[in-house]
């Protein structure tokens, strides 16, 4: 019998083949690098009609910006955040329906919106173009049939540059408006006429050049030149950045094989982003001010930005919010500012806040009546700065522009209002639209942004502005930064800090051969510690130095260069200032600046030396003095560095008993490459470690706000609260002990206590208010729970209202 042959399975085998051909096709069209003359991109397939660069790093297309909003851009394409490098309508975005960007066959590149107008061209008629082309750089290209460049988007950068990308004088970074949109904002990097490469705020009220810091009158102080012409600047693909300006900086995870962007960001901050691919997140591996309330326009005309602790912005006495969504609108007064003579004034104090710039007068050796006095005279006088470190000036101020508060400014702004206006509510409505992070969390960018028309049918934008921008652990370099002393033959005039004057920092990599002959072979140790040994030397420049060996640190060198030179760009006087470092085979060493007095614990704990002991305003000051530097690691902008080790030992006294905190960093030399809040083993010294190591619990700045209060009780009861004690029967830290007889003394009312608990050595010469204070703050910090512990600014706070 003849079977029947089965008709079905040769087209089956066909139908297969011819599946299969079309989904190769789909996937070969899906992941193009290019488009020849007379194609065109579709905004209605705007997810598959895309170009992707030959390594898949980047897609070039329309990306959303809005509702029904799209723009032409190039964005890294590895992940499902889409950052976005470029954009060719930033400020004009097309429809979502009918609009197209097409490879014209005169070899003009041309976006379209719905009703054919043209948006955005190439300009490149009749350049016998053949093909657009996006390439592994992320550079969107139109070249000729031998391969020539005629156009490329590199030329027309928005607010990110690549590596491998030109920066030229005829190019500039413009930052967006806002977190999560792409329209113009007022940020600005650009060559200025001087040849020098710079930051400005563009706004709608005023400009203001921000970096490098206006204070300066020389860039030659900053390692800057004004005579290289050329004006040219490079990020390479290892994240090395040099300018012909010698404005050079490399990224804390230097090195290949890493994808990394340059960007303004909308908060006028140039940050250099590298891709964490075990995180798949951006992560900021160098910026240029890490202090965010440096940068002016934050908070427009009248506005404050302060350290809360992230920086926010807000309304002094007598003014309110222009706008409640806009800090760029900044402040409007309370009342009418007027000539009229019979109007009376009063003078609002606000402390530790300045204005930059609007200067009318300044005037040395001024007393604050004197300086009131100027401000009340003149109509176009708003307000006056006096203070800045005790030396009597006084700026009064036609404007009040670039506000900002840190504990660190040495001056009080006297803001002149009417005097019939109620100051007597605080006017601080802050807004987080200015944030730096503690934790090494990616950034994301890139959320959608809505559009609109309005009646003249213009594009306009309407933003949500909230900002949840959560950066992380700033791993930021520089070379050199700091405060300028100016000298003159006959008369050195003290510097005035925080944005008045600054020095360069002579950080500088030494051979190890320099550092054997400065401390003549490690000769005289100043100490020892977990960390290493410490060593006194001389430099060639007759500076005196410590040398520190490290022992645990394996980092790669150039690694240990990149972190380093991040320490070293710290510079405040609570602070031990790092003068360089060396990294030679399996040596690594620290140099710091000398310190004369040695360390706190030699004044505190030393029975045999009876002359080391501390009078009571030098406690207050060491006390003060500490947590001021801790609040600037802390606070401003510097949350990337927890110092886990502070005790009596780390605490250095110069020739003023000023203190200066030494170590800080050190944990980040050893835990290369871990998120800032997560160490892979306990660290600091028994006695004074927060409950939190032992626990396993999330480590952040609260653990050093509890080894300051360890500190500080220390310095007020001159024992050793780490020591254990037997107390009926039971052992028990000196803590325990000191905590629950404090508690008792206090719960039984008065204030006779206070010295019951002091250290009788002062015999009754202290300040019962200042010490009533300090154990009371000291108490709050070694809280167990973390959460009740206060930040080091409000400790700062405490502390210097009771001066």
């Amino acid at each position: 019998m003849r079977l029947p042959s089965p008709p079905a399975i040769v087209p089956l085998s066909l139908l297969f083949s011819f599946t299969f051909f079309l989904c190769s096709s789909f996937v070969l069209s899906a992941s193009r690098n290019s488009i020849y003359r007379g194609a065109s991109l579709s905004v209605e397939d705007h997810v598959s009609d895309v170009l992707t660069s030959p390594d898949q790093s980047f897609a070039c297309g329309f990306y959303q910006v809005g509702i029904d909003a799209y723009s032409f851009s190039i964005w890294f394409a590895h992940s499902n955040i889409k950052t976005v490098v470029w954009t060719a309508n930033r400020d004009q975005p097309v429809n979502g329906r009918s609009s197209r960007v097409s490879l014209h066959r005169d070899g003009t590149m041309v976006l379209t919106d719905v009703d054919g107008s043209i948006v955005w061209s190439t300009n490149t008629t009749n350049k016998n173009v053949d093909k657009a082309e996006l390439l592994d750089t992320g550079n969107l290209v139109l070249k000729n049939l031998s391969g020539d460049i005629l156009w490329q988007s590199f030329d027309y950068p928005t607010d990110t540059l690549l590596p491998g990308q030109p920066f030229t004088r005829r190019t500039r970074l413009i930052s967006a408006m806002a977190n999560g949109t792409h329209v113009s904002g007022y940020f600005t990097l650009f060559f200025d006429n001087d040849n020098v490469l710079r930051l400005a705020y563009d706004g709608p009220e005023f400009s203001s050049l921000y970096w490098p810091n206006p204070d300066y009158t020389n860039v030659f102080q900053l390692g800057r030149t004004k005579y290289n012409s050329s004006r040219t600047a490079l990020l390479d693909v290892m994240g090395r950045f040099s300018s012909s300006d010698r404005t050079n900086f490399f990224a804390s995870d230097m090195g290949s094989g890493i994808e990394r962007r340059l960007t303004l960001d909308y908060d006028g901050n140039l940050r250099l982003y590298s891709w964490d691919n075990s995180t798949a997140s951006w992560v900021v591996s160098w910026l240029a001010l890490p202090r965010q309330c440096d940068i002016h326009g934050l908070c427009g005309r009248n506005g404050v930005c302060t350290y809360t602790p992230i920086p926010k912005c807000s309304c002094p006495p007598g003014y309110e919010r222009s706008d409640p969504v806009d800090w760029n609108k900044g402040c409007k007064p309370k009342f009418t500012r007027t000539c009229n003579q019979t109007q009376q004034f009063k003078f609002v104090e606000l402390p530790y806040t300045d204005f930059w710039g609007y200067d009318l007068d300044y005037q040395e050796q001024s007393s604050l009546e004197h300086c009131r006095e100027l401000c009340r005279a003149k109509c176009s006088c708003e307000a006056f700065v006096f203070g800045l470190n005790g030396v009597g000036a006084c700026y009064t101020k036609a404007s009040l522009f670039n506000g900002r508060k840190a504990p660190s400014f040495p001056g009080t702004i006297y803001l002149k209002l009417p005097k019939s206006l109620d100051t007597s509510e605080p006017s601080n409505l802050t807004i987080s639209d200015l944030t730096c992070g503690f934790s090494k969390v990616g950034n994301q960018v890139g959320s959608s942004n809505m559009y609109g028309k309005d009646n003249k049918g213009r594009t306009r934008w309407i933003y949500l502005y909230s900002f949840i921008y959560a950066i992380g652990a700033i791993e930021s370099l520089f070379i050199a930064s700091g405060w300028w002393c100016l000298f003159r033959r006959n008369k050195v005039k003290i510097s005035m800090e925080d944005g008045y004057r600054a020095i360069s920092s002579q950080f500088k990599k030494f051979t190890y051969a320099e550092l054997k002959k400065a401390t003549k072979n490690f000769k005289e140790e100043l100490g020892r510690g977990g960390s290493g040994s410490v060593y006194k030397g001389v430099l060639e420049d007759n500076r005196v130095v410590a040398v520190k060996k490290l022992g645990d640190v394996i980092q790669g060198e150039e690694e240990f260069w990149a972190e380093v030179s991040m320490i070293g760009r710290v510079n405040h006087m609570n602070l031990v200032r790092m003068w360089g470092f060396c990294t030679e085979k399996t040596h690594r060493l620290l140099v710091y600046e000398y310190v004369e007095n040695g360390s706190l614990d030699k004044h505190l704990f030393s029975s045999s030396d009876r002359s080391c002991l501390l009078n009571w305003k030098e406690r207050f000051r060491i006390a003060l003095g500490t947590a001021k530097g801790l609040a600037y690691l802390h606070h401003e902008c510097l949350e990337w560095v927890v110092h886990c080790d502070v005790k009596p030992e780390n605490i250095l006294l110069d020739s003023n008993y000023e203190p200066k905190i030494a170590d800080f960093g050190l944990a980040k030399l050893s835990q290369r490459g871990q998120s800032g809040s997560n160490f892979s083993k306990i660290r600091g010294t028994k006695g004074y470690m927060a409950p939190e190591w032992t626990l396993n619990l999330l480590i952040t700045a609260k653990v050093d706000v509890y080894s300051y209060g360890v500190v500080l009780l220390e310095i007020v009861k001159v024992i050793r609260l780490s020591d254990w004690v037997v107390v009926d029967g039971e052992h028990e830290t000196e803590l325990t002990r000191f905590l629950r007889v404090v508690k008792e003394k206090i719960e039984c009312g008065g204030d006779s206590w206070i010295e019951d608990i002091l250290d009788p050595s002062l015999r009754g010469q202290f300040n019962k208010k200042q010490a009533a204070a300090m154990v009371e703050v000291g108490i709050s910090c070694v809280d167990e729970d973390k959460s009740k512990r206060p930040t080091m600014d409000e400790v700062v706070k405490i502390l210097l209202e009771i001066e």
